[in-house]
C-alpha cells in the first residue's frame, strides 16, 4: 500500500499557478511532518515546504512569497500551491512524511513543468 499519494503535476506556463495534492495514510497524517521536495536530473533532492504537525511552516528561500503548504485533516492530504511559477520550477516533484523517531517516506513523485 502506498503512503503517499501524489497528483497535480503537469505543464504551467511561466507566471501561470498549480497545486499539487499528497493525500497520506492517516498514521503519516496526524504523526509525521509533511513537505514537499524537488528534485531536478544530477541534482540533490531539495526541500521546497514543510508543514510540522505544530502547524509550523517551512519553505525555501527561491518559493517564499510564491508557494503555499497547506492541508486538510478531513481529507488526510497536503497540497502546495505553486503561484507565479518559473522555468526554474521545473523538477519532479516528491511529498514527503518525516518523523524523527520513524524515519521517512516518499510518495512517487509528480512532474511539474514550467514552459511556453
Amino acid at each position: 500500500q502506498e503512503q503517499l499519494v501524489e497528483s497535480g503535476g503537469g505543464l504551467v506556463q511561466p507566471g501561470g499557478s498549480l497545486t499539487l495534492s499528497c493525500v497520506a495514510t492517516r498514521d503519516l497524517f496526524t504523526r509525521y511532518a509533511l513537505g514537499w521536495y524537488r528534485q531536478t536530473p544530477g541534482k540533490q533532492r531539495e526541500l521546497v515546504a514543510q508543514l510540522t504537525s505544530a502547524s509550523t511552516t517551512t519553505y525555501a528561500e527561491s518559493v517564499k512569497g510564491r508557494f503555499t503548504i497547506s492541508s486538510d485533516n478531513a481529507k488526510s492530504t497536503v497540497y502546495l500551491q505553486m503561484n507565479s511559477v518559473k522555468a526554474e520550477d521545473t523538477a519532479t516533484y516528491y511529498c514527503n512524511a518525516y518523523h524523527q523517531w520513524y524515519g521517512t517516506e516518499w510518495g512517487q513523485g509528480t512532474q511539474v513543468t514550467v514552459s511556453v
